[in-house]
């Protein structure tokens, strides 16, 4: 069974206590899923239908609770399949009536009332009457993806005023619903991780909330460390891209000039970069006759490739007096520094 399928199973089993909440979810019942109509002696009717049997048996329990129904016909004998929907009657005027003046379509004297939208706000005044609409919304026309692969619940409605209403009831929880149209269809949806989980949270879905949590602490640890790797592997790179360009430079240098023209601690550094390609720069000044830190031997390879970029520039190698011009190729400030090195 999918997610969804599994969040509607779990709220197919959760009935209210209170009977002003299981009016608010019967109201949302009869918003999405039913019909009214006269039948062949011109009496009012209320029929029910939906694609999954679970949602008929929990309108007809809502139904005996709420009204105190006491009826000798069982539930399987009042369900009819037809075309893969399952429809039930009331087949009972008084009941039709009371149903419908109880999720106020019907006004005291039975006459129609006006509702814009999906409900009442009557209906729905309370928190926990939201809470238990949404729940009926839902199991009659909503859904939630797999959360493994990623966010989105949404609850379909035929018309853009109910869409609003559905919109308004979701935002007085502080969650960020939003309208889309899709054919002929105004679609509620939300697309935020959070967000969902406090909404089954709010539907009473505690085993879903439980399980969609665990995924998303799973697909943040995840991400999590893929950014690590991501960025040790990005420094990883820049370390080897740098190492290669210092290879290459006292490689020059060596094929030109010859190393030993190298002041002795340059070529000291030099000979040990090539000894030792993979090493880092904590590694290689520790391999120096006199050891010095990372900005040392920093230093010393910046020196030997501003000499390989001189040595490039130059076309004529031979007038360079290497050993004077090697050894303070950044002028007196930088001479300085060498000393301290």
């Amino acid at each position: 069974m999918s997610f969804s399928g599994d969040v509607k199973e779990e709220l197919l089993k959760k009935t209210d206590n209170a009977r002003h909440c299981r009016i608010a979810e019967l109201a949302a019942i009869v918003a999405f899923n039913g019909e009214i109509r006269k039948n062949s002696q011109g009496e009012t009717d209320l029929r029910v239908s939906a694609e999954n049997p679970g949602i008929i048996r929990k309108y007809f329990t809502l139904l005996e609770k709420t009204f105190k129904i006491n009826d000798e016909v069982s539930i399987d004998e009042r369900i009819v399949k037809k075309n893969n929907r399952f429809t039930i009657d009331v087949g009972n005027q008084e009941l039709t009536v009371k149903i419908l003046q109880a999720v106020k379509i019907l006004s005291p004297d039975r006459s129609t009332a006006a509702v814009e939208g999906l409900v009442s706000q009557m209906v729905i005044q309370k928190n926990c009457c939201k809470r238990a609409f949404l729940r009926g919304a839902f199991l009659c026309a909503g859904s939630i993806s797999d959360p493994t692969k990623f966010y989105h619940f949404e609850i379909v409605c035929t018309s853009q005023e109910k869409a609003r209403q559905l919109q308004e009831l979701i935002q007085s929880f502080e969650i960020d619903a939003k309208i889309v149209k899709r054919k002929k269809y105004d679609v509620v949806y939300v697309k935020e991780g959070a967000q969902i989980v406090e909404l089954l949270g709010l539907m009473g879905a505690g085993v879903s909330l439980m399980n969609l949590e665990n995924v998303r602490i799973l697909k943040g640890m995840r991400n999590t460390v893929n950014r690590k790797v991501n960025c040790e592997t990005a420094n990883i790179n820049k370390t080897v891209n740098a190492a290669v360009k210092q290879m290459e430079d006292i490689a020059y240098i060596r094929d030109t000039i010859g190393l030993h023209r190298l002041p002795e601690n340059l070529e000291e550094t030099a000979i040990v970069r090539l000894e030792y390609p993979q090493a880092s720069l904590k590694e290689l000044g520790a391999l120096l006759t006199v050891p010095i830190g990372k900005s040392g031997i920093n230093h010393r390879l910046r020196k030997i490739s501003t000499i390989a970029e001189q040595l490039r520039e130059c076309n004529d190698v031979g007038n360079m007096d290497m050993k004077a011009h090697a050894a303070h190729p950044f002028g007196s400030a930088d001479r300085n520094k060498e000393e301290q090195v």
